[in-house]
């Protein structure tokens, strides 16, 4: 079984960093097989996949955030990480860590293909 633990959120303001972390608990042969991804969901908005980092340590991003945020993986501790740099209003949502066996469902980054999902932390980002 895999289990997935969010933290970091937190307000900030626009311009500022955050690092969120995802605790992966389940078999270390199971961490590296993932691909593992971030998502958010804003208030009256549709979830959208953020970030993404598949077995093969390739990364895909969405638009919206390319050169500000960094999805990394510390294979040791079993931790996925998700740096945010300048912060803006729109980054404003819960973030969720995902992860699923690696079947490239990084390309895509939709929700519906990863099972296993953290409980989410928010971010608040002021104007």
């Amino acid at each position: 079984q895999v289990q997935l633990v969010e933290s970091g959120g937190d307000s900030v303001q626009a311009g500022g960093s955050l690092r969120l972390s995802c605790t992966f608990y389940g078999y270390t042969y199971s961490w590296s097989s993932m691909d593992m991804g971030w998502f958010r969901q804003a208030p009256g908005k549709e979830r959208e996949g953020v970030t993404c980092i598949d077995s093969y340590a390739s990364t895909n991003y969405t638009d919206s955030v390319k050169g500000r945020f960094t999805i990394s993986k510390d294979s040791a501790k079993n931790i996925l990480y998700l740096q945010m740099n300048s912060l803006k209003p729109e980054d404003t949502a819960m973030y969720y860590c995902a992860a699923d066996f690696s079947l490239r469902r990084c390309a895509l980054m939709r929700g519906a293909d990863f099972r296993y999902w953290g409980q989410g932390t928010r971010v608040t980002v002021s104007s």
